[in-house]
């Protein structure tokens, strides 16, 4: 028999990046009364990970419930940057709709489009929050009209398009019908958060059927799967097909281990779960996203849509420098193997390789943010390594025609900088597609351009446009290849002995060019310590003290004065590694360095090169 759930809604909560999701959560969360009174509560409790607490970005999807008047609200808080947008697609599988939040002031963004897409694609109901609304720059009317115009561009059907729009200031705890009421708590979001949003609705009398969306891990119970069920029940114990509609193949017979239900900011072991509850799954080894539990008396596989494949890679590798194994707590290739392969039980958009050599794995992933999160939490956890240049992955068609991912780029800039902009973009291959005023004096530029023209391009622009310019980009399939692209037009500086960096031999080198360290730090031969002004690589003696001669004042050194170093963060410095130079990573330290340190070698290896493309 086919029930509606009215005791349940299960939701989705979308939005582009920084529009403020997780915020809004929160406060969700705070007057739903699961807090005490006195008890102490972070910002942003639902990132969990000290990454997403820094960066202000929500990487992994989180699960969360809260109760309302009686119904139990289950809440999934996405990501909102593109590179975790395979986090988003699994996730609207399991609720019946979505909270698209536009920021009063941005309006509609890149992102905003991409998720909200995903959702008019799976019929999903929908309420449009507008965030942010107590702002001094609020455009709230003009951030409606967007949200509408586009959802007309979406082809939405006409009861999405007359879905309910919510005004709020997650961060000041209201939302209201009305941006002119008074009232100041969420209870107009609750109301039409139940009013709006269909009940989940399920055959109670059929088999068990449950279709796994997102995988969590946990070192003492392993894999955990999470999903909602949609027909029949599932029990403690219960034996299960496990299917899979993309592998026909896959049938295997399991056993429910542990079930559990979201309950707030934790999970809550219950004996039983019915049609429409989200619930987690342990017990079960070989569990994957996209996996369906089936009843053995009718199973069938639910449809899925299978992972988007990583468009990016770079070589995760043992750190052979000088230097190794003086600063980091895992360093072989063993520690490093199985954390790589530890971290697909959580990230299915990751994909690790193993490559001709022990030392040396290939991993790929959705973007560069993709990548280096995954490299910084691993250096946080005490691993020393090094990592390649991050390269795009290519294909070939069926008319051995040589294909590359493509993105498309809006760029919202000031007036003064588009120029700029739009030259250093076409330079890496980049197509005006389009150009457009926007509000107070920016302008919106939409560029079609290969993946590989914007690694390394994210700091630039940031500093061509003064810190003022907005970058979002989406994926669009492969095209053609567009031609080589050069990603640097600067050299480096090279340190050409092991010792340490002294005040002399840095102020010589610093009228090279940038340099990236100062005086007392450990250098070594091949290690880059600086950006070179011309194009080709500076080979320079930073460890060098000047001569003693008998008319030397003592002191003399002290007057040299040393420009600051520039900082290189995890960003900058994969931004600007090239192609022949190599970052080591430790928990203390990022040193950049070339691939092949003894010099001579490297200069051969350069003229073999040249000899080649000739």
């Amino acid at each position: 028999m086919i029930t509606k759930r009215q005791d349940i809604r299960n939701i989705a909560i979308i939005a582009h990046v920084d529009h403020g999701k997780t915020t809004l959560v929160d406060q969700l969360l705070r007057q739903s009364g699961i807090f005490r009174e006195n008890q102490e509560i972070v910002e942003r409790v639902m990132d969990s990970n000290d990454i997403e607490r820094e960066r202000g970005i929500t990487i992994l999807s989180k699960n969360t419930a809260v109760s309302f008047n009686g119904v139990k609200i289950n809440i999934i808080d996405t990501p909102g940057h593109a590179d975790f947008g395979g986090e988003v697609e699994r996730v609207l599988k399991m609720v019946n709709g979505v909270v698209l939040v536009v920021d009063a002031y941005e309006g509609t963004m890149p992102q905003t489009k991409f998720v909200l897409r995903k959702a008019l694609d799976l019929d999903l109901d929908l309420i449009c929050l507008i965030n942010k609304c107590d702002r001094v720059q609020a455009r709230t009317a003009e951030a409606v009209d967007e949200v509408l115009e586009l959802l007309m561009e979406l082809d939405a059907n006409e009861k999405q398009l007359d879905c309910p729009f919510i005004y709020a200031s997650a961060r000041a705890g209201w939302a209201r019908y009305n941006v002119d009421d008074d009232n100041d708590d969420m209870t107009p979001l609750f109301e039409t958060i139940i009013k709006n949003i269909a009940p989940p609705e399920g055959d109670t009398d059929a088999a068990s059927q449950l279709l796994i969306s997102t995988i969590d891990y946990n070192d003492y119970v392993g894999r955990i799967g999470i999903g909602k069920v949609e027909n029949g029940s599932i029990r403690v114990n219960q034996e299960l097909l496990l299917l899979n509609h993309h592998d026909p193949e896959r049938r295997k017979k399991v056993k429910v281990g542990r079930l559990y239900e979201f309950e707030a900011l934790t999970k809550v072991e219950v004996g039983e779960a019915n049609v429409g509850a989200i619930v987690a799954i342990s017990g079960i080894e070989d569990i994957h996203i996209g996996d369906t539990l089936a009843g053995a008396e009718n199973p069938k596989a639910i449809p899925f849509q299978k992972i988007s494949e990583p468009t990016i890679s770079m070589n995760f590798m043992v750190n052979d420098s000088p230097l190794a194994g003086l600063e980091g707590k895992y360093v072989t290739s063993r520690n490093i193997r199985d954390r790589l392969f530890k971290e697909l039980n959580t990230d299915v958009s990751l994909k690790v390789e193993e490559t001709d050599s022990s030392d040396c794995f290939k991993v790929s992933g959705r973007g560069e943010l993709h990548l280096s999160v995954l490299i910084e939490n691993m250096r946080r956890e005490g691993f020393e390594f090094a990592v390649s240049k991050a390269e795009v992955i290519y294909r070939i068609d069926d008319r051995n025609r040589k294909l590359e991912p493509m993105e498309i780029a809006y760029v919202d800039v000031p007036d003064e900088f588009s120029g700029t902009v739009i030259q250093k973009l076409t330079s890496r291959k980049g197509e005006l597609h389009g150009m457009s005023p926007n509000h107070n004096g920016y302008t919106r530029l939409e560029f079609s351009i290969p993946s590989r023209g914007l690694i390394g391009y994210r700091g630039e622009f940031m500093t061509d446009t003064k810190g003022n310019g907005i970058i979002n980009t989406e994926y669009d399939g492969y095209g053609l290849y567009k031609g080589d692209l050069f990603y640097r037009k600067t050299g480096s500086i090279i340190s050409f002995e092991n010792g340490e960096a002294i005040t002399y031999g840095l102020f010589n080198a610093q009228e090279r060019g940038l340099l990236f360290i100062g005086p007392g730090e450990k250098v070594y031969a091949g290690m880059v310590i600086g950006q070179s002004a011309k194009s080709e690589d500076v080979e320079i003696n930073v460890c060098k003290t000047k001569k003693l001669t008998n008319t030397r004042a003592s002191g003399s050194d002290d007057a040299l004065k040393l420009v600051p170093p520039k900082i290189m963060s995890l960003e900058k410095a994969l931004e600007f590694i090239d192609t022949d130079e190599l970052l080591e990573v430790t928990p203390k330290s990022l040193r950049i360095r070339k691939k092949i340190l003894d010099s001579t070698l490297r200069k051969r290896t350069a003229m073999k090169s040249k000899e080649t493309m000739i």
